[in-house]
């Protein structure tokens, strides 16, 4: 009795601790980890801070930086899978990342295959899209299709597929930085739509002083 006591015990402790078993470490794509300060993502990328993009410097510093991982030495040919990724920072810390595939890498690749390949990493997604059908159905008219999602209580992995090229990108975020992201990107939109007219008094203010100094130097040069 004692004996199935423990087997059961032993069982039911296995199905509770299964998922952490699968479970695999979602706070990192490949060498770069959410909260990396942008000068880590740059020196592990090998760019430099002219080539970050500035989206918005108020009310947060929010970032971009586009990387192609270059191909090994003496290549002519893509070896990594990857074509592109585009890393996003808040007040420089590194909140999410868009991986672009490469095209000829996943040619014939079908979204289960794809799933497969990112669950044997990050174990079984937790929760997968069925297939929609663009051509029968009138309403469907996203950019991206979702198709997999692996996610815990602090980050989220999420594979889409293109509606237009058919190409896979992964999106990739820490749910916390993201949210606070999130936030202060509509700030930033608000404030400058606020101060929109400001802006174009003095867009149009700098076009009629920069027009009368041109005519007041043409008037000075002109000969007929």
């Amino acid at each position: 009795m004692k004996t199935m006591r423990r087997s059961i015990l032993c069982f039911v402790v296995l199905l509770l601790t299964a998922p952490l078993l699968w479970a695999q470490d979602l706070s990192k794509y490949r060498h770069f980890t959410f909260g990396m300060s942008l000068t880590r993502v740059l020196e592990r990328t090998d760019q430099k801070m002219a080539d970050v993009k500035v989206i918005h410097g108020r009310p947060s510093l929010i970032q971009e930086l586009n990387w192609w991982p270059p191909n090994p030495p003496g290549t002519s040919f893509r070896s990594d899978t990857v074509e592109q990724m585009l890393f996003s920072f808040y007040n420089a810390e590194l909140y999410k990342i868009s991986v672009t595939y490469d095209r000829t890498s996943t040619e014939g690749l079908t979204a289960e295959d794809m799933v497969k390949s990112i669950s044997a990493k990050y174990g079984p997604a937790t929760s997968v899209k069925p297939e929609v059908d663009s051509a029968t159905n009138e309403r469907y008219d996203m950019r991206q299709k979702p198709v997999a999602t692996w996610e815990d209580s602090q980050y989220s992995f999420n594979l889409v597929r293109s509606s237009f090229s058919g190409s896979f990108e992964l999106l990739i975020y820490s749910k916390r930085l993201n949210a606070e992201a999130e936030v202060a990107l509509a700030e930033a939109v608000k404030l400058e739509k606020q101060e929109e007219p400001q802006r174009e008094a003095e867009r149009q203010k700098k076009q009629i002083g920069d027009l009368e100094a041109t005519r007041q130097k043409n008037q000075k040069s002109f000969r007929p």
